[in-house]
Protein backbone atom coordinates (compact mmCIF):
# COMPACT_ATOMS: atom_id res chain seq x y z
CA UNK A 1 0.00 0.00 0.00
CA UNK A 2 2.93 2.78 0.95
CA UNK A 3 4.49 1.68 -2.39
CA UNK A 4 1.24 2.32 -4.26
CA UNK A 5 0.83 5.84 -2.31
CA UNK A 6 4.62 6.94 -3.19
CA UNK A 7 4.13 5.81 -6.80
CA UNK A 8 1.05 8.01 -6.73
CA UNK A 9 2.57 10.96 -5.49
CA UNK A 10 6.11 10.61 -8.05
CA UNK A 11 3.85 10.83 -10.52
CA UNK A 12 1.85 13.69 -9.66
CA UNK A 13 5.34 15.48 -8.84
CA UNK A 14 5.86 14.19 -12.26
CA UNK A 15 3.14 15.63 -13.99
CA UNK A 16 2.65 18.89 -12.20
CA UNK A 17 6.18 19.49 -14.24
CA UNK A 18 8.54 20.38 -11.18
CA UNK A 19 11.60 18.20 -10.95
CA UNK A 20 13.98 18.35 -7.75
CA UNK A 21 16.84 18.74 -9.57
CA UNK A 22 16.20 19.33 -13.41
CA UNK A 23 19.63 18.55 -15.07
CA UNK A 24 18.19 19.23 -18.66
CA UNK A 25 14.56 19.69 -20.42
CA UNK A 26 14.34 16.00 -20.55
CA UNK A 27 13.74 16.37 -16.75
CA UNK A 28 9.89 17.57 -17.58
CA UNK A 29 6.67 16.16 -18.20
CA UNK A 30 4.47 18.68 -19.40
CA UNK A 31 0.99 18.61 -20.43
CA UNK A 32 -0.01 18.34 -24.26
CA UNK A 33 -2.86 21.00 -25.25
CA UNK A 34 -5.44 18.16 -24.98
CA UNK A 35 -4.33 17.26 -21.52
CA UNK A 36 -2.24 14.43 -21.83
CA UNK A 37 1.73 13.96 -20.17
CA UNK A 38 4.24 15.07 -22.79
CA UNK A 39 7.69 13.83 -21.32
CA UNK A 40 10.13 15.78 -22.70
CA UNK A 41 12.27 12.47 -22.28
CA UNK A 42 10.96 11.60 -25.82
CA UNK A 43 12.46 14.63 -27.21
CA UNK A 44 15.89 13.26 -26.25
CA UNK A 45 18.91 13.24 -29.11
CA UNK A 46 16.77 16.36 -31.22
CA UNK A 47 17.14 19.90 -31.12
CA UNK A 48 14.17 21.74 -29.32
CA UNK A 49 13.04 24.99 -29.99
CA UNK A 50 10.57 25.99 -27.06
CA UNK A 51 8.23 29.30 -27.90
CA UNK A 52 5.61 30.95 -25.44
CA UNK A 53 3.04 31.66 -28.58
CA UNK A 54 -0.10 33.89 -28.32
CA UNK A 55 -2.86 34.31 -31.04
CA UNK A 56 -3.74 38.31 -30.58
CA UNK A 57 -0.74 39.32 -30.92
CA UNK A 58 0.96 41.17 -33.47
CA UNK A 59 3.77 38.57 -33.58
CA UNK A 60 1.00 36.00 -34.29
CA UNK A 61 1.95 35.99 -37.66
CA UNK A 62 5.79 34.34 -36.54
CA UNK A 63 3.32 30.54 -36.67
CA UNK A 64 3.21 30.37 -40.07
CA UNK A 65 7.34 30.65 -40.13
CA UNK A 66 7.66 28.42 -37.26
CA UNK A 67 5.52 25.78 -38.99
CA UNK A 68 7.19 26.00 -42.34
CA UNK A 69 10.79 25.56 -39.97
CA UNK A 70 9.39 22.47 -38.24
CA UNK A 71 8.44 21.04 -41.44
CA UNK A 72 11.71 21.81 -43.23
CA UNK A 73 13.89 20.45 -40.53
CA UNK A 74 11.49 18.02 -38.60
CA UNK A 75 13.23 14.88 -40.43
CA UNK A 76 16.55 16.22 -39.33
CA UNK A 77 15.82 15.52 -35.16
CA UNK A 78 14.64 18.93 -34.58
CA UNK A 79 10.92 19.98 -33.15
CA UNK A 80 9.43 22.99 -32.22
CA UNK A 81 7.18 23.00 -28.70
CA UNK A 82 4.86 26.04 -28.44
CA UNK A 83 3.72 27.00 -25.07
CA UNK A 84 0.54 29.10 -24.88
CA UNK A 85 0.68 31.85 -22.36
CA UNK A 86 -1.58 35.10 -21.51
CA UNK A 87 0.71 36.91 -19.76
CA UNK A 88 0.80 39.95 -21.87
CA UNK A 89 -1.28 41.81 -22.63
CA UNK A 90 -3.87 38.63 -22.07
CA UNK A 91 -3.05 38.07 -26.05
CA UNK A 92 -4.36 34.81 -25.71
CA UNK A 93 -7.51 34.42 -23.97
CA UNK A 94 -8.60 31.42 -24.88
CA UNK A 95 -8.99 27.96 -23.97
CA UNK A 96 -6.80 24.75 -24.92
CA UNK A 97 -9.46 23.96 -27.47
CA UNK A 98 -9.97 27.51 -28.94
CA UNK A 99 -6.05 27.76 -28.76
CA UNK A 100 -5.99 24.26 -30.97
CA UNK A 101 -8.42 25.41 -33.03
CA UNK A 102 -7.20 28.35 -33.84
CA UNK A 103 -3.53 27.26 -34.31
CA UNK A 104 -4.97 24.76 -37.13
CA UNK A 105 -7.53 26.52 -38.97
CA UNK A 106 -5.50 30.00 -39.27
CA UNK A 107 -1.69 28.48 -39.67
CA UNK A 108 -2.27 24.64 -40.41
CA UNK A 109 0.67 23.61 -37.21
CA UNK A 110 1.58 20.13 -36.66
CA UNK A 111 4.61 20.86 -34.48
CA UNK A 112 3.24 20.31 -31.20
CA UNK A 113 1.31 22.93 -28.79
CA UNK A 114 1.29 22.22 -25.20
CA UNK A 115 -1.58 23.42 -22.53
CA UNK A 116 -1.78 26.65 -21.94
CA UNK A 117 0.89 28.22 -18.73
CA UNK A 118 2.28 31.14 -17.36
CA UNK A 119 5.86 31.74 -18.33
CA UNK A 120 6.51 35.07 -16.12
CA UNK A 121 5.77 36.47 -12.24
CA UNK A 122 4.93 33.47 -9.17
CA UNK A 123 2.96 31.56 -11.25
CA UNK A 124 5.90 30.31 -13.85
CA UNK A 125 5.40 27.01 -15.16
CA UNK A 126 8.30 25.26 -13.75
CA UNK A 127 10.04 24.33 -17.18
CA UNK A 128 9.66 27.89 -17.81
CA UNK A 129 11.48 28.50 -14.50
CA UNK A 130 14.47 26.02 -15.78
CA UNK A 131 14.31 28.20 -19.20
CA UNK A 132 14.62 31.43 -17.19
CA UNK A 133 16.98 30.44 -14.39
CA UNK A 134 20.83 29.88 -14.42
CA UNK A 135 20.64 28.46 -11.27
CA UNK A 136 18.90 25.70 -12.65
CA UNK A 137 19.67 26.00 -16.20
CA UNK A 138 23.36 25.97 -16.06
CA UNK A 139 23.66 28.69 -18.59
CA UNK A 140 22.07 32.19 -18.08
CA UNK A 141 19.05 34.01 -16.71
CA UNK A 142 16.73 35.90 -18.95
CA UNK A 143 13.26 36.75 -18.78
CA UNK A 144 10.47 36.27 -21.21
CA UNK A 145 9.90 39.92 -23.04
CA UNK A 146 6.74 39.17 -25.25
CA UNK A 147 5.20 36.38 -26.62
CA UNK A 148 7.10 34.36 -29.38
CA UNK A 149 10.51 34.24 -27.46
CA UNK A 150 12.50 31.31 -28.46
CA UNK A 151 15.05 29.10 -26.16
CA UNK A 152 17.28 26.75 -28.36
CA UNK A 153 17.98 23.55 -26.16
CA UNK A 154 20.94 21.07 -28.10
CA UNK A 155 20.38 17.67 -28.55
CA UNK A 156 21.63 16.80 -25.16
CA UNK A 157 18.70 18.59 -23.38
CA UNK A 158 20.68 22.02 -22.55
CA UNK A 159 19.97 25.46 -22.97
CA UNK A 160 22.58 26.98 -25.73
CA UNK A 161 20.83 30.30 -26.76
CA UNK A 162 17.81 32.84 -25.83
CA UNK A 163 16.32 34.38 -28.64
CA UNK A 164 14.45 37.53 -28.34
CA UNK A 165 10.66 37.48 -29.47
CA UNK A 166 10.92 39.92 -32.30
CA UNK A 167 13.81 37.42 -34.30
CA UNK A 168 11.78 35.60 -37.21
CA UNK A 169 12.09 31.62 -36.71
CA UNK A 170 13.79 31.54 -39.79
CA UNK A 171 16.54 34.18 -39.09
CA UNK A 172 20.14 32.63 -40.43
CA UNK A 173 21.56 32.05 -36.95
CA UNK A 174 18.25 30.14 -36.52
CA UNK A 175 18.89 27.89 -39.28
CA UNK A 176 22.57 27.76 -38.93
CA UNK A 177 22.06 26.15 -35.24
CA UNK A 178 19.22 23.95 -36.59
CA UNK A 179 21.80 22.57 -39.78
CA UNK A 180 24.79 22.61 -36.91
CA UNK A 181 27.07 24.92 -39.36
Amino acid sequence: MQKKILYLVISLVMLAGTTLNAQSIYDFIVEDIDGNSFSMKQLEGKKIMIVNVASKCGLTPQYEKLEELYNKYKDDNFIIIGFPANNFKEQEPGTNEEIKEFCMLNYGVTFPIMSKISVVGEDMAPIYKWLTQKELNGVEDSSVKWNFQKYLINDKGELEFVINPWVKPNNKKIVRWIKGD
